[in-house]
């Protein structure tokens, strides 16, 4: 006889946030993490319960004018654990919510850890659970055996895309004299000064040599299984997006406009002007000795990296706490393959949560984890649990993964607010997204008292 109600397995950032759901209605948990047992996944450097793996952002926390902002608030207000330790370990980030890793990670940890309700076992599972209640956690660095269970289960093909990791560069080795600090258009954050990044300015013929040497930078080799695996738009490598055009990179993550340089102040401009080109850092952690370079996901080769990424001004002496990678995701058909609570259609005794479902962004994967603990929860009470409207994002981001996409071109996707049901009303476009957001705040909110969550 099992000592737990719910196995879930992974300790990701939906695995935690599903445990912690379910421990917190009163269920006993069972949570496997491989790491830790001598196993490692590619991109992993920790063992640590949720860890951050590529960026230290939430994106934005605005939630009248972001749909994951919107996300953000929904999940605050269901007691996610992510959000809390989130805001917990908040850095500067102007706008965004953006964390020190190694401090989020343990707060989340030691909340689990602490909680009577939860055991955490540090091993690998190799096989789908025949019976017994199971929350499928292992998001896209699912171990190969388990892999292969899980299309045996469901007799479909994992569809599988690449995704990058950005640069980390110590503080202390940018060159200040050159960089300045800044937010776009000084917007003020709300843990933040609107100074809240490090910014490193190019002139035209900088920019152009950057573009060149990242064009032939030697890069990682695919294997043959990997040529034809998409990327996911949210996470291209940044010379990927550099190969589409030479003034690409401008119009993405080293877009200039609203970042005056004050080195560059003459009377005419007292606050300076726009460089031709900017590469941004975005403080890393708590203590501000770690910076990553925003947007610049790579698949350059570690060596090239190095060498191209001393050419930007300002860090010409940079020493990089960790280089860019890139690692191979796997996702399921989940529209196909999930009913509207995230069963295993083909083993309803079995859900999914997570990036494994074919959602993108930590927050999402969060999101999608709390939904799958409180679904759980509601089964093992013996009542059901009616999905969040759609009018919410909750809803949105659940039917989306759960029916609302096309399974036979379904690809990883960021909550938006096109995947939002329509409003009623006619509403002027500037009006719009404050529109979506009032009505899925009073939408959420009459959900919740309806299903007795509060």
């Amino acid at each position: 006889m099992h000592d737990y109600q719910v196995h879930i397995i992974g300790g990701g950032l939906a695995g935690s946030e599903a445990a912690w759901q379910l421990a917190q209605s009163g269920v006993k948990v069972r949570l496997s993490e491989m790491r830790g047992s001598g196993d490692m996944t590619p991109a992993h450097q920790t063992d640590g319960l949720a860890e951050l793996v590529c960026s230290n952002s939430f994106r934005s926390d605005d939630a009248d004018n972001n749909a994951v902002g919107l996300l953000h608030q929904e999940m605050r207000s269901l007691n996610s654990l992510i959000m809390r330790a989130a805001d917990a370990a908040k850095v500067p980030a102007g706008s965004a919510l953006a964390v020190d890793r190694d401090i989020f990670s343990a707060n989340v940890a030691e909340a689990l850890e602490s909680h009577e309700n939860i055991q955490i076992i540090r091993e690998r599972v190799d096989r789908l659970p025949s019976e017994g209640l199971t929350i499928i956690a292992t998001g896209p660095l699912t171990a190969p055996s388990l892999a292969g269970q899980i299309g045996a289960a469901t007799g479909k093909d994992s569809l599988a895309f690449f995704d990058a990791i950005a640069p980390i560069v110590y503080r202390d080795s940018i060159d200040m004299d050159i960089c300045w600090m800044a937010s776009r258009w000084d917007k003020v954050g709300p843990e933040g000064d609107g100074k809240d990044y490090i910014n490193c300015p190019m002139d035209k013929e900088q920019y152009l040599a950057f573009y060149q040497g990242l064009m032939d930078g030697e890069k990682t080799e695919f294997k043959e299984w990997e040529e034809n695996t998409p990327y996911f738009e949210g996470c291209m490598p940044i010379e990927v997006m550099a190969s589409r055009g030479v003034e690409t990179l401008r119009f993405g993550p080293m877009k200039p406009v609203g970042l005056d340089n004050p080195h560059w102040a003459t009377p005419e401009y007292p606050k300076g002007r726009w460089p031709y080109a900017v590469v941004q850092l975005r403080q890393d952690n708590k203590l501000g000795t770690l910076w990553n370079m925003v947007g610049f996901q790579t698949k350059l080769k570690h060596g090239a990296q190095v060498e191209l990424f001393r050419t930007i001004p300002g860090l010409e002496k940079a020493e990089f706490a960790r280089l860019g990678g890139l690692h191979r995701n796997t996702f399921i058909k989940s529209p196909e393959l999930l009913d509207a609570s995230l069963r295993l259609r083909a083993a309803p005794h079995i859900r999914f949560a997570g990036q494994i479902t074919g959602c993108e962004g930590y927050v999402e994967s969060s999101a999608v984890g709390l939904m799958a603990g409180r679904f759980a929860a509601a089964e093992i009470a013996g009542r059901a649990l009616t999905p969040p409207p759609s009018t919410t994002a909750l809803g949105a981001l659940l039917g989306h993964i759960t029916g609302g996409a096309d399974a036979s071109s379904y690809q990883p996707m960021n909550v938006n607010f096109g995947l939002f049901a329509p409003l009623d009303e006619k509403v002027h476009k500037k009006q719009r997204k404050q529109a979506v957001t009032a009505r899925a705040r009073a939408d959420l909110a009459s959900w919740i008292t309806q299903q007795g969550l509060g």
